[in-house]
Formats: C-alpha cells, sequence, structure tokens
C-alpha cells in the first residue's frame, strides 16, 4: 500500500513526530490500540506530559478486528463471572450516556436448541440477572416460543428450537477502529504527543548524564531513556519518561521482557473471526445462537450488511489469518440455523476479520492450559512495577475502556507522579446542545436526509458521531462547494467532504487506514470493488502528493 511522502496531508503527523523526537514525559505510552489510546487519553486531560507510539496504525492490531459490541457479556454468566459482568455493564451503562450517537442499544435474539448448553428457562432466568445487574438500563428482556420466533424473525430456523430469549446490549454504529481514534484524538486535544507508524526500539532505564538538558519546555529528563524509529522515513528519535504504560496487547509480555519487567501474569492467546456478508436481517438486530461446540456466536449488523462471528480458539500465534476450515465452520454454523433461500459459500464473504484476543493468566500457570479454553476470563489486571516505574495493561476489552483509563491514572500515580482527576469531559461526544446546533448547520446544505447505507435518522447524525466538532468544517466546506455533498462512490455514506478531514487530522498515512480504520469502506465493500473506484484512486494520488 502505498503511503504518504513528504508531502501531503501529513502534516499533523510531523507535528507529533517532532514532539517525540527528544521530548521528556511523565509518561510514556507504548501501543495505540483501545488500552493505550484509553490511557493517553486519560493521563494527558489528568494534567501529565504523555506521548505514545504505534508500530503500525492506530487500532491495527486487535483492535480493529471486535464484534463491534458494547456489552456486559451474556455468555460470562455461563462461567458465574457475575463481579466482570457487573462491572462491563457499568461501563457499557457509561459509555451509552457517553456516546448518545455512535452507540446505540440494540435487541439480541438469543435461539435456543438442541446445542444449547442449558434448558430455555434457564437462560430466561438468567436474561433478567443480566437486566437487573445493568441496573435495569435497557428495554427488558422478552421470552419466545418457536412459533412467535417465526413471526419475530421469520428467517430464524426453528425446527429444532426450544424459546428464544430477547434481551439489550450496545453497538457500535461505526467500527471499532474509528471508536479508538477518538481516543488518540481526545490526547491530542489535550496536548499529548502521539504517531502511527513510530517503533519502540529500545528503552533503557537509569539515569541521563549531566549534559543532558531539559526540553524546549523545560520538562527535565525521566529515568527511561526510548529509542524510536519512524517506520516511514527509518528515522532514529529519542524520548525520555519518568513511567511507561505497557498497553501492548498480544505483544505485552515481549515488550515486558526488553525492558526487565517481571509480573505476576502473562498473555495467551484466543483466536476469533467474523466474516462480512451481504444483508440478511432487515431489522436492525442481532441474532444469537450457539455453535455445535456450545459456544455463541452471532449475526451483527453493518450498515447494509452483516457480520457473523465469533470464533474462539487457541492459538499460540499472534498473527493468525483466516483459515478455509475457519470460515466454512462459521458459513456451516450459520446455514443451519437461518432459512435461506441460498446457503451463503466462501463466494458470498465480502471481508474477513480475524484477530487474537490477549487473555490474561498467571504467569507461573501450564502452558498447556488444561482447563476449558472458553471458561478463561475476560478481565483485564493492571500491575505496576515500582522499581522500574512501569505500568503494565494485561488483558482488557472495548467495553471496559473507561476504567482501563481511569486505573491506569491511579496506577501511575501510586509510582509517584501527581495526576489530578480527568474529569467528566476526558472522554464521549461534545454536548447536546453542540449536536443540535450542528444538526440545525446541517439541514441548511440538506444534510437532514436520510443515508443510503448508514442506520441513521439523517445523513448530519452520521457526521456527527464521526467528527464530533469537526463536522462544522465539512458543513462550510459543503456551503462553499455543494458538491462535496456528494457521496465519495456509490454504496457509500462517507461524503466526499469528509475526505479532507480525515486525510488532514487524523494521520491517515496510507488507504488502508483510511478504508480500513478511520471508515468501515473496506469492510462493506470487496476490495476489487474499491479498486476500481475512481475516487478512491485519487485519494490514493493524493496521499501520494502526486
Amino acid at each position: 500500500m502505498n503511503t504518504i511522502g513528504e508531502h501531503g496531508h501529513d502534516a499533523l503527523r510531523r507535528q507529533q513526530l517532532e514532539k517525540l523526537d527528544g521530548g521528556h514525559f511523565d509518561v510514556f505510552v507504548v501501543g495505540g490500540g483501545i488500552n493505550g489510546a484509553v490511557s493517553a487519553a486519560a493521563l494527558a486531560a489528568s494534567g501529565l506530559s504523555v506521548g505514545l507510539a504505534e508500530q503500525g496504525d492506530f487500532a491495527n492490531f486487535t483492535s480493529q478486528e471486535s464484534s463491534n459490541l458494547v456489552w456486559g457479556g451474556f455468555k460470562y454468566l455461563e462461567n458465574y463471572e457475575l463481579l466482570l459482568v457487573n462491572k462491563l455493564l457499568k461501563s457499557r451503562n457509561q459509555l451509552f450516556k457517553a456516546y448518545p450517537t455512535a452507540i446505540a442499544e440494540l435487541p439480541f435474539l438469543a435461539t435456543l436448541d438442541r446445542t444449547a448448553p442449558f434448558p430455555s428457562w434457564l437462560a430466561g432466568l438468567g436474561s433478567v440477572g443480566y437486566w437487573i445487574l445493568g441496573r435495569l438500563a435497557t428495554r427488558r428482556p422478552r421470552y419466545f416460543k418457536p412459533a412467535a420466533i417465526n413471526k419475530l424473525e421469520p428467517i430464524v430456523n426453528t425446527d429444532d428450537a426450544t424459546a428464544a430469549i430477547e434481551y439489550a446490549d450496545g453497538y457500535l454504529k461505526d467500527n471499532d477502529a474509528r471508536f479508538v481514534w477518538n481516543f488518540i484524538r481526545s490526547a491530542l486535544d489535550s496536548g499529548a504527543a502521539a504517531a502511527n507508524y513510530v517503533t519502540v526500539v529500545g528503552a533503557h532505564h537509569g539515569a541521563f548524564s549531566a549534559g543532558e538538558s531539559a526540553d524546549v519546555n523545560g520538562a527535565s529528563p525521566g529515568p527511561w531513556r526510548i529509542e524510536l524509529r519512524d517506520e516511514l522515513t527509518g528515522k532514529l528519535m529519542r524520548a525520555s519518561a519518568k513511567t511507561i504504560v505497557n498497553g501492548a496487547g498480544p505483544f505485552t509480555d515481549r515488550l515486558n521482557r526488553s525492558m526487565g519487567v517481571t509480573a505476576n501474569h502473562r498473555i495467551v492467546y484466543s483466536k476469533g473471526i467474523h466474516l462480512v456478508v451481504p444483508q440478511l436481517v432487515d431489522s436492525e438486530r442481532v441474532l444469537a445462537f450457539f455453535d455445535d461446540t456450545q459456544r455463541l456466536f452471532y449475526v451483527i449488523p453493518m450498515a447494509h450488511r452483516s457480520v457473523i462471528g465469533t470464533t474462539d480458539t487457541r492459538t499460540n500465534n499472534a498473527h493468525e489469518p483466516v483459515t478455509d476450515e475457519d470460515r466454512q465452520f462459521l458459513l456451516s454454523q450459520i446455514n443451519a440455523r437461518l432459512r435461506l433461500s441460498n446457503p451463503l459459500t466462501a463466494d458470498d464473504v465480502i471481508a474477513e476479520r480475524s484477530g487474537v484476543r490477549p487473555l490474561v493468566v498467571p504467569a507461573s500457570g501450564d502452558d498447556k492450559l488444561e482447563t476449558d479454553w472458553t471458561a478463561l476470563s475476560r478481565k483485564h489486571v493492571i500491575e505496576t512495577d515500582p522499581a522500574r516505574s512501569v505500568v503494565t495493561i494485561f488483558g482488557g476489552k472495548l467495553t471496559d475502556c473507561l476504567n482501563v483509563g481511569l486505573e491506569v491514572v491511579e496506577a501511575v500515580g501510586e509510582l509517584g507522579l501527581d495526576p489530578s482527576e480527568p474529569g467528566n469531559d476526558w472522554c464521549g461526544e461534545p454536548p447536546a446542545a453542540k449536536r443540535s446546533a450542528f444538526y440545525q448547520r446541517a439541514a441548511t446544505v440538506g444534510l437532514n436526509r436520510p443515508p443510503e447505507v448508514e442506520r441513521a435518522n439523517s445523513i448530519a447524525e452520521v457526521l456527527w458521531r464521526r467528527h464530533g466538532l469537526a463536522a462544522f468544517d465539512i458543513v462550510n466546506a459543503i456551503e462553499s462547494d455543494p458538491s462535496l455533498a456528494e457521496p465519495v462512490m456509490v454504496e457509500s455514506d462517507v461524503l466526499r467532504g469528509e475526505i479532507s478531514v480525515y486525510l488532514e487530522r487524523e494521520m491517515v498515512v496510507n488507504l488502508d487506514d483510511l478504508l480500513r480504520r478511520r471508515t468501515k469502506l473496506a469492510l462493506i465493500h470487496r476490495q476489487e470493488m474499491l479498486r476500481a473506484e475512481p475516487a478512491i484512486a485519487d485519494i490514493d494520488r493524493e496521499l501520494l502528493g502526486v
């Protein structure tokens, strides 16, 4: 994939590299997935000087492969993880309030058949308990017999069904990587220095020499000397920090070993895949089923597509593609549980997602892990190493991200820094009054019309949830040039006027950054279609500056 050179829309990234190179920080965060991004946002909002480096693009690994769900984990009740579910549901409710347009409450219809690991009455009881643990914040659960399932969702195959439970949870209307970027943007707005495609090639703990002075802001060197490399140019840079936060996700253990950190926990990998196919269900509802291994999987809406997943397979490899076996397993499972006029085949797959979950286990545990693999907890653990002044984040889920950020702020305080309370505005969308004002402005240029493929009341709502206050810039541009209100390509609600915002404000380095992470175009369109679009080729040339 082509990348930006020394021209084009790379001004923001070059500015951030200048801040990183030679910078002295209170905290340096390694990793730009959800854990690193939310940590940087919370730390910067607490008044600390923060640097962040991500070796690829922001959210380019595990954090771009989730199910796009904001949930307490109904399935975790199977393993009696009541405390974890209670904590996740509390965080889910906080996210509902903080992101009222970006996160939607959706009904989940879980059909139980011969593969279900428990009777339907117990599932019904569990759904009520889940609702109560969720502080009654969503619609109440409902119980359906097979005949009622047929009326509600005729596509569900009820031949072997005993009942269905409908409960509610949260869903990211845009993709997970887009959600991560919002925390990076928040960190930048609070004064952090952060850049993608920057690798930490070395981190050494020890005092600086007397000749090494403070930076231009008067900050003194910390005990961590950090060597960085710009992966686009090969340039080597140096920074220092008082504390390092290890938010490297699947690479957490490797980074700790390189820094000489000894921890009480470690990471093991669970592989999960998703298949994106043509829209299977007209309703905005998630369908849930138990597969033949008695594990829940889902059919999840995404614009005018459906996403099938996920799986849960142990692996020792952080880089895991979708295999033929993975693909055929999911297709066979969904074909058996839906009444489709034509069974889905591999030819129906528009896009695929494959990632590894970094799960937390004791450091001294058996590598063979003879316990039930899928029963391993999805909780996160935050450890501090006072001797080396390192905070390590093990595991974690997107739903629990606000807790991770606040716990990291608390942890660096325990290591001798003096953060203030981040306050209530370190995350979330701008105030409702600003949103209303934007909708009024957007209506004057015709953006109150319904979107073509996105599930929203208007294009204005879509622009707001993606860009927040920067959406005003798009309206201003459209006022000057009405053609910028047109979609950038067919079957898309990404407007031409959005492209400059993505390129100038979001450190887009290559097309994959834009199509896969800042937007979800690469998830809802086939690669060959995207490559054939003249507008996409124009964007690629603009990135190259030719």
